[in-house]
């Protein structure tokens, strides 16, 4: 990699000797992690072996520079770099020194071999646990899902490996802080089971989720001498990006390890912290510039302009009551925009953006389109009005699960057609679905007659009726086109209930493969189908190795069923990425892939879901952190600082990540008719008045 286009900041990072550490801080968009990429390119044309190279980062979408650097055709020739997370390095080691710790550690059968859970397989066993539980009266009061429950129980867990206190004292701080009504204290005793009694699950099973995992790795194997020495002779040089976003307890790690590398390059983002709702703590992270021996600041910005830059500190300033005057030069950057209703505010995104392309040459993939949250209703609308004018889009949502995606239905209702001996309810809507997916250009009408002919719930073992039964009258409507497909499907799951059943995964891999990625039916040339199913036959091989149960395809369409699990798989940033296109995102999802869009668009300016947190009734973000005294109570006056802060950064980051300008939406009433004046659409009105006040004075 070539180094004319570095600064001269940047390249006295990469020219520099590899040896000694070196703790590099600013501000978004400053260009650290692309001079961290360079002195990567610089240490492999050195001759250091890839492998000696650890790469960390707090969450794989933070690694993504690094992964397409290491995969850049013009390196030397040798092994690769390890990229890792946390929680990745803590499996890699578990799992190698499992004969050593396993005992000590208090699992039941150390003989046997470790089963690393993951967020989903972890769901199912908690399931097991505390379904019992549930039906004894535990949570009566709590009004949530059970995944979300379940994913909350999780998260103390995790929570207590993160900062390093035993997870036996999670009901203790969650109940020292609290001020409200005392039922909610027997809800954080209820939690404090269900807890305890899934870790005494996964110690009888050798079950190992997250917070189990980090918990060995932190105070068993990196303590211990031998685990140590492998460390520190498996790896002589680090780089250890976005540390504002990691958590205490890999910090406390990296303050001991870090002057055992024969060079470290540390990387803190100085606008961050947007993960604290996960754990992170920007200030454990920032006690690692006290352990490196040269200290860099970089200035400056590659991304934004003096007039975003004046947009953000204004409205820092009026979000938090300061006083301020605002420049005219922030009108050029921002635009507000009031609609009355969602479909209108719907219709002028959509116009606006077709005119930023056609006419002012803004490329599809420079526009972000960010919320709150983003509801299936919103995304469909939003994809819909871009689709109609031509204008590509992308959506990415991590929350948005594979259980919510068409081909992930059509794919499970035909696994349910071919084991009936699995006996799962199949309705006439899942068949209707189903046939529109599996059959392309086949429409709502023709698939329902299909499933009201073709098909008995009643009766689901015997499967889809042969359309040669028809009457003729019928076939015609249906048409005969059509009806080859259906038999063609009805011949395939025959064959497939008369030979010896597979893995659900390969069942899967299988029905697409020879039937539903054939010229005529639905899959064919459909990439967006293809990637739903490689990523659904994933997580169908984690649930089946981490549950024992021969059933275990059965199991996997139960809890899906259940919303227990919901085949979450992380979607890469780079396969969105790799086409032009609009990104239609949650704002806080924006900011944790690190890129940079030319305009944004801001919606529901006026919706509280900006500025206040999401109510977790069984956990605590900031109970749960470490700079968070036991003895403390959290009232009404720390939630709205944390709120106030919260919204301010994430406000800053944005911004950070904007080079032209921001369209601020709001609607009189929301997708749900009430009216809302959030703190952000007030920040906006102060600044609309003081700049207004500005073009009056004489």
């Amino acid at each position: 990699m070539g180094t004319l286009s570095l600064s001269a900041a940047q390249q006295a990072i990469i020219e520099r000797e590899p040896v000694g550490s070196v703790y590099l801080e600013g501000p978004a968009g400053s260009g650290k992690t692309t001079a961290a990429v360079a002195w990567l390119d610089h240490l492999l044309h050195s001759g250091i072996p890839g492998d000696q190279i650890l790469i960390l980062t707090p969450q794989r979408t933070l690694a993504q520079p690094y992964v397409q650097a290491v995969q850049r055709p013009d390196l030397p020739p040798g092994s690769l770099p390890v990229i890792l997370t946390l929680n990745g390095l803590a499996q890699r080691l578990v799992s190698l020194f499992w004969p050593v710790v396993a005992r000590d550690a208090g699992f039941a059968h150390p003989e046997k071999s470790p089963v690393f859970l993951t967020a989903e397989t972890a769901q199912f066993y908690m399931a097991q646990v505390v379904d019992p539980l549930l039906e004894e009266g535990y949570f009566d009061g709590v009004t949530i899902d059970r995944n979300r429950l379940f994913s909350q129980i999780l998260d103390n867990l995790n929570k207590a490996a993160f900062i390093g206190f035993e997870h036996t004292e999670l009901a203790t701080r969650l109940k020292a802080a609290w001020v409200g009504k005392p039922a909610q204290l027997l809800v954080y005793d209820q939690a404090q089971e269900c807890a305890n009694r899934f870790r005494q699950y996964c110690l009888e099973n050798n079950l190992l989720d997250f917070s189990l995992q980090l918990e060995i790795f932190y105070h068993r194997l990196w303590t211990s001498f031998l685990v140590r020495n492998y460390l520190t002779q498996t790896f002589t040089h680090l780089i250890y990006d976005n540390i504002e976003e990691d958590v205490p307890a890999a910090h406390d790690i990296l303050q001991e390890w870090l002057p055992s590398f024969t060079s470290a390059l540390v990387i803190n983002d100085s606008d961050g912290g947007y993960r604290a709702f996960l754990g992170a703590d920007t200030e454990t992270g920032t006690t690692l510039a006290e352990i490196c021996k040269q200290k860099v600041q970089f200035e400056g910005t590659y991304v934004t302009n003096p007039r975003i830059d004046q947009l953000s500190a204004c409205l820092s300033d009026a979000l938090l009551r300061r006083v301020y005057t605002p420049s005219p030069a922030v009108d050029q950057v921002h635009q507000i925009h009031f609609e009355r209703f969602y479909p209108a505010m719907i219709g002028w995104i959509g116009a606006r953006i077709e005119s930023l392309v056609h006419e002012e040459g803004v490329a599809p993939g420079e526009i972000a389109i960010l919320a709150p949250f983003v509801s299936d209703s919103l995304r469909f609308s939003l994809m819909a009005e871009l689709e109609s004018r031509g204008i590509p889009a992308r959506s990415h949502r991590p929350s948005r699960t594979l259980r919510d995606e068409p081909a992930t239905r059509c794919l499970l209702t035909l696994a349910k057609l071919a084991h009936p001996d699995w006996e799962l309810p199949i309705t006439r809507q899942e068949i209707r679905v189903m046939l529109m997916q599996s059959f392309g250009g086949m429409d709502l009408i023709r698939a329902d007659l299909c499933a009201q002919t073709l098909f008995s719930p009643k009766k689901p073992r015997e499967g889809l009726a042969s359309f040669d039964r028809l009457v003729p009258a019928m076939q015609e409507r249906i048409t005969h086109r059509i009806g080859e497909k259906l038999e063609a499907l009805r011949a395939w799951l025959d064959a497939y209930r008369t030979s010896e059943p597979l893995p659900l995964d390969g069942f899967l891999a299988r029905i697409f493969g020879e039937l539903l990625s054939q010229p005529g039916f639905g899959f064919a040339g459909d990439l967006e189908a293809a990637a739903v199913t490689a990523r659904l036959v994933e997580s169908v091989q984690k649930f089946r190795r981490a549950a024992s149960d021969a059933e275990n395809g059965k199991l996997y369409m139960q809890m899906i069923a259940e919303g227990v699990i919901a085949a979450q798989s992380p979607q890469s940033y780079e396969e969105l990425a790799r086409t032009d296109a609009v990104l239609i995102s949650p704002a806080h999802t924006f900011l944790m892939t690190n890129r940079p869009a030319q305009v944004q668009f801001w919606l529901d300016a006026g919706s509280l879901n900006w500025w206040q947190r999401l109510m977790q009734p069984l956990t605590h973000p900031y109970v749960l952190s470490r700079r968070w005294p036991p003895d403390r109570k959290w009232t009404d006056v720390e939630d709205y600082s944390a709120n106030q802060e919260s919204l301010a950064r994430m406000l800053r980051g944005l911004l950070r990540r904007c080079s032209g300008r921001v369209f601020v939406c709001s609607v009189t009433l929301n997708e749900r008719g009430d009216e809302e004046h959030g703190p952000l659409l007030q920040a906006f009105q102060s600044l609309r008045r003081r700049l207004n006040a500005r073009e009056v004075q004489p």
